[in-house]
């Protein structure tokens, strides 16, 4: 899984920085809590009751952290950047979120979730929400 993984990651990389989104694939840039360097990495942007969220499959990874320092970042699309801001959800907020980012990129990222899927009860998905940030972004 771990070489799927990789070999996603990339081609959704090249494809996103070409400007041909997957699903609503995006390259997520946000400063460095200590460099100030921007870091990339793929994103799947979900929009959801006209809101938008960013989740981390991978759970508390750098980019989470930075983001955390920071509060917001650019979402990158081709030759494309929209600065957003970026509010952490709290975990009583997360499972409806989550259900829906395993309904549509469970494909992709559902091996992060273990036995955790979109069909599951909401006491599940409310146990594991700790493990896996949530980030409600605005334009900026």
């Amino acid at each position: 899984m771990v070489t799927l993984d990789k070999l996603t990651r990339k081609t959704m990389i090249w494809l996103t920085y070409r400007g041909i989104s997957i699903r609503d694939s995006r390259v997520l840039a946000v400063r460095g809590r200590k460099s100030g360097e921007w870091r990339t990495t793929p994103v799947n942007l979900l929009t959801l009751d006209g809101e938008r969220y960013l989740v981390a499959p991978r759970g508390h990874t750098q980019w989470v952290r930075n983001m955390r320092s920071v509060g917001g970042g650019e979402l990158r699309l081709g030759r494309k950047a929209e600065a957003f801001t970026a509010v952490e959800l709290a975990d009583a907020d997360k499972p409806l979120i989550l259900r829906e980012y395993l309904r549509r990129w469970a494909w992709e990222v559902g091996y992060f979730f273990g036995d955790i899927n979109a069909d599951s009860p909401a006491e599940e998905l409310e146990r594991v929400a700790p493990g896996f940030p949530v980030f409600r972004i605005t334009a900026a």
